[in-house]
């Protein structure tokens, strides 16, 4: 199996939705053969985590089973999701110790963030001893979606004061902090002991784009790129403008050992089977030489 030449961290990908992937079986035996070590799952970690462990690969991370109830201002809402995800933990237990992977959206991103940011704390406050008792982490992903809060070294900063347990952790994606404006390796170098997960994304800048349209408001006439906006767009490893090197160098003199998986989020690579699969490959050997 592959790793990354600095940290020999196992390369991996996150498994997508489209028709080529859903065969899991089929999945496995492809990522074995390009020699990938790890796969992301969705929501069926259970039983697809069984296979692939079987498979004789990593788990990387498993989505959280209920997100936007977490963050909702019904306290029975909230309760409910609580109580559905800890059920979810204790069952992925069996698979070890797990990344859970979410991405902190409301229900409402209407309301104010900071009213948000409460019920977040006390939903994942009340989700983490059952966290601690089945060895997991929450793996907080930065994706600036609506009303979306943890993305933000500020937003992070206060998530693991007000919730403080080591089970909450990230699930470092240098590519949303890149669009956003963030260095991704100042990042690291304040947040990279709570890194449990990474994902292999890279996002490209692009100048013409941001001369035409800026930043601040959207285009008028303009068409923004594919798993992109106006002057951004998401790419594979190596054809964004992400140092991996010194990232890995960074995780690895703060003891990570986990994986990093590829999540394919290219407009010149997302569609055809045959695009996406090289889109995986070439990532992954770009990674290799990291």
């Amino acid at each position: 199996m592959s790793n990354t030449r600095t940290g020999n961290f196992t390369i991996g990908f996150r498994r997508g939705g489209t028709e080529w992937q859903k065969d899991i079986q089929s999945l496995i035996q492809w990522a074995k053969e390009n020699e990938f070590g790890a796969i992301d799952i969705g929501r069926d970690g259970p039983t697809t985590g069984k296979a692939i462990q079987e498979g004789g690969l990593k788990v990387g991370s498993v989505d959280l089973m209920e997100w936007q109830g977490m963050i909702s201002p019904d306290a029975g809402k909230r309760k409910e999701a609580v109580a559905k995800n800890a059920e979810y933990v204790k069952a992925c237990a069996a698979l070890g110790p797990v990344n859970h992977f979410v991405v902190m959206l409301p229900e409402k991103p209407e309301l104010k963030r900071s009213e948000n940011f409460g019920y977040m704390v006390e939903s994942f406050n009340e989700l983490a001893p059952t966290l601690e008792q089945s060895q997991a982490r929450i793996a907080v992903e930065g994706w600036p979606g609506p009303g979306a809060l943890v993305c933000t070294p500020e937003g992070y900063r206060a998530f693991f004061k007000e919730c403080p347990s080591q089970s909450m952790a990230i699930n470092y994606d240098p590519s949303h902090l890149i669009r956003m404006g963030i260095d991704p390796l100042r990042y690291l170098g304040e947040f990279a002991d709570r890194v449990t997960h990474v994902h292999g994304k890279d996002t490209e800048l692009l100048s013409e784009g941001l001369y035409e349209y800026g930043n601040e408001q959207p285009a008028t006439f303009g068409k923004a790129v594919g798993f992109g906006g106006m002057h951004w767009r998401y790419t594979i490893p190596g054809h964004g403008v992400m140092r991996w090197v010194e990232a890995f160098r960074i995780l690895k003199e703060a003891g990570y050992n986990g994986c990093v998986c590829i999540e394919l989020e290219d407009a010149n690579f997302n569609g055809p089977a045959e695009s996406e699969k090289a889109g995986i490959i070439y990532g992954g050997r770009y990674l290799q030489g990291c």
